[in-house]
């Protein structure tokens, strides 16, 4: 990723059994390398079952997690972004 660009990050929730499922109460949090919290996102949009994405522009390299619940227990996706200067 460019700095100051626009990437798409996008999380699909599965079941134990690999199927896609819907959780509640889905937020996107983004944390800087040192592993502090950046921003918390709570509109994160849904494009179907259990597929979910956000637009995030970013200007330096960044640890992103989609989190949410499903029967009443927690579930998460993280991942980390680098990001340049060209």
């Amino acid at each position: 990723m460019i700095q100051g660009d626009t990437v798409r990050l996008q999380v699909q929730f599965k079941s134990f059994e690999g199927q896609l499922i819907n959780v509640n109460d889905v937020k996107l949090v983004i944390y800087k390398s040192d592993k502090t919290v950046l921003e918390t996102i709570t509109d994160v949009i849904n494009q179907g079952m259990g597929r979910y994405y956000y637009d995030y522009t970013a200007n330096e390299d960044f640890t992103f997690e989609f989190i949410g619940t499903y029967n009443d227990k927690p579930i998460l996706v993280r991942d980390s972004v680098k990001v340049t200067y060209i």
